[in-house]
Parts: C-alpha cells; structure tokens; sequence
C-alpha cells in the first residue's frame, strides 16, 4: 500500500506543506538537495576574532585576578568594549579554566 502525501506527513511529524518541499528538494537534488545548507556558514552575529583576541589580551595582560565585574566595568569605560557582561564573563572563564563563576 502507498502513502499519500498527508498521511507520511503525519507519520513524519510535519505539516503536509514541509513534507512536499522536502519530497521536491530530494527530487531536484537527491539526499544532497536535503541537507541543511545553513549549517558550516558564520554567523553574522559572531564576535569579529579580533575583538575577542583584543579583551582577551586585555584580561590577561592588565586585569589577570580581578573579577569579571570588575574587569567588565574597566572594559567598557577605559578600553571601549561594546559586549554584555555575559558575554564577557563566558569568554574570560573559557580563557581561564581555574577559575570558577564570579557572578
């Protein structure tokens, strides 16, 4: 017995719609056609390497022990720094793996 288009739609989990975009995606491309090609691009939000490296260098360089809150607060006023203290506080505990959340 076949299976209409709905009915392997509800067996997949998907709305009808996304079932026949995939079945003409494997049609047009084989497997190929089915692969997610948003995976292996940047993010366009991703932080530039250079700024990273910069408050990395910073933290390590002038502020090695003081606290994220501190080093945060010295990072925005003095060195210009336009990230979230979260993000700061993740990068500079990745950077220094003894040491344990400051919040």
């Amino acid at each position: 017995m076949r299976l209409t288009q709905e009915e392997a739609a509800r067996l997949l989990g998907v709305c009808e719609r996304t079932f026949r975009r995939q079945l003409w995606r494997y049609e047009d491309g084989g497997l190929d056609g089915l692969r997610d090609k948003r995976l292996g691009q940047v993010s366009n939000r991703r932080v530039p390497v250079d700024e990273l490296t910069h408050m990395l260098v910073t933290y390590r360089d002038r502020y090695r022990g003081w606290n994220v809150r501190h080093f945060y607060w010295h990072y925005r006023d003095k060195h210009k720094g336009t990230r979230s203290y979260t993000w700061v506080m993740r990068d500079t505990a990745d950077d220094d793996p003894g040491r344990g959340d400051e919040m």
